[in-house]
């Protein structure tokens, strides 16, 4: 008998080299869970929770507080309960796992990365750059805690040239706090943003940057350039064709993670209206991006996506990406349609807003938008406030001015180190004719000069 002819597979669907349909109904008998440690058991309800046909988030996430309240140290478990938290858009009991397990892990250098995380989606700053620390105090290659740490000056008085890259692209891509050195997983490190891994620098696991500001986390969100050889848009250029695109050439890329980074960066751009320089990527990527076998991986890809498909006016292809989109939500629970309806209505306003449909699209947002509230599509804060920046941009070009001026002026209280913030609050001052513009334009070219000096 041919090998192929032996080969059965378990209730799992494993293959196994049998011809013994008792055989298979052993093995399936085992997953019973008749032979399994308590730990195992509790390891497999969790599991089971998430996977199963009629999953229910917060039962998942009860089954991980009870199997983290008798297996502390299993930080394995803990990382996957933490990501189900960030898929459900709710650092606060991300935290309280962390905290909970913390006391039986204390030497431990990851879970102090692990504890940084939450705290910097909370914007408790110097509780999750002190756990940074001690995590680095443990291990200084700890990824986790190189992704929260602050960086040094490099004893001359200026600022590394990792910084510097850094600080040109903080004006286009959503950046928390950079460390001056990137680690690879070989155990290597990088100086410069052109070394590292792009997959490092702009997804969850992004390398992000802190700069010198009153706030001291700078989301440093772009301002206008100047287009000469030696701009920060021609550095931008560079690092779009040779730091991200050129991931795709490695052997263990993954062309999800590579389009999301660059269309991040190609949608930031498109806000600050610097995108021309680029509009001959953007349709070829906006070609790559037709495959459906990258569509309904990640919500924030296929938002992404539909920009491109329909900036590109790809439209049947963006139409039957939403379609999709619509067909997946009706086709979830009540409870998951609820948590999802906020990305679908993200959804028909970013294929609206890519059409140049700016009236629709604020419609669709409403006057009272905050990313924040659309976290479960599986993005940090610093990654989905790009969709406050498109809503500013709709208010700005729908003649709202005035809304934008209050919506502005209350996110500088808390962050006043963005320099494309002044830029859009100088934007909407002279449209209302009003002499703060002055001081708003002064603001930003001191920041930008502070930053790209």
């Amino acid at each position: 008998m041919g090998k192929e002819e032996a080969l059965k597979f378990d209730k799992w669907g494993y293959p196994v080299n049998t011809t013994s349909n008792h055989c298979i109904s052993a093995i399936n008998d085992f997953y019973e869970q008749d032979e399994a440690t308590v730990y195992e058991k509790a390891v497999f309800d969790a599991v089971s929770c998430i996977i199963s046909d009629d999953t229910d988030d917060d039962v998942a996430l009860e089954f991980h507080f009870k199997l983290l309240r008798d297996f502390p140290k299993d930080l394995s478990s803990l990382k996957r309960a933490q990501i189900l938290c960030f898929y459900m858009g709710q650092p606060n009991p991300s935290l309280d796992l962390v905290q909970q397990v913390l006391p039986e892990n204390e030497e431990e250098a990851y879970i102090y990365g692990m504890l940084s995380f939450p705290l910097l989606e909370l914007g408790q700053m110097e509780e999750a750059e002190r756990a940074a620390r001690k995590a680095l105090e443990i291990n200084k290659q700890d990824v986790w805690a190189q992704h929260c740490s602050k960086p040094q000056h490099n004893g001359t008085g200026s600022i590394p040239i990792s910084l510097q890259l850094g600080s040109i692209l903080c004006r286009f891509i959503p950046i928390k706090i950079l460390v001056c050195c990137v680690y690879h997983g070989d155990g290597t490190s990088a100086n410069t943003f052109c070394q590292c891994s792009c997959a490092m620098f702009f997804n969850m696991n992004v390398v992000s940057l802190k700069l010198y500001s009153s706030w001291k986390i700078a989301r440093l969100h772009g301002v206008p350039v100047r287009h000469s050889c030696h701009s920060p848009v021609a550095k931008v250029l560079d690092v779009y064709d040779h730091c991200i695109m050129r991931e795709i050439d490695r052997t263990d890329a993954t062309r999800p993670e590579v389009y999301l980074n660059a269309l991040g960066l190609l949608l930031r751009l498109h806000i600050r209206g610097q995108i021309s320089l680029f509009e001959d990527r953007l349709k070829n990527l906006a070609e790559l991006l037709t495959d459906k076998s990258l569509w309904y991986l990640e919500w924030q890809l296929d938002l992404f996506i539909l920009w491109a498909l329909t900036n590109t006016d790809k439209l049947p292809a963006a139409q039957e990406l939403l379609k999709g989109l619509k067909l997946r939500v009706s086709n979830m629970s009540d409870k998951k349609q609820q948590q999802f309806q906020r990305g679908l209505s993200l959804a028909e306003t970013i294929y609206e807003y890519g059409r140049g449909k700016d009236e629709r699209a604020l419609q669709l947002l409403g006057s009272d938008f905050d990313a924040c509230d659309y976290k479960a599509i599986g993005a940090s804060d610093e990654q989905i406030d790009v969709f406050n920046e498109v809503w500013y941009i709709l208010l700005l070009n729908t003649g709202k001015a005035v809304k934008v001026i209050d919506a502005i002026e209350k996110r500088l209280k808390m962050r006043d180190g963005v320099p494309f913030l002044w830029r859009l609050l100088e934007r909407a001052y002279s449209m209302m004719g009003r002499e703060e513009a002055v001081r708003a334009a002064d603001k930003a070219n001191h920041l930008e000069r502070i930053y790209f000096q």
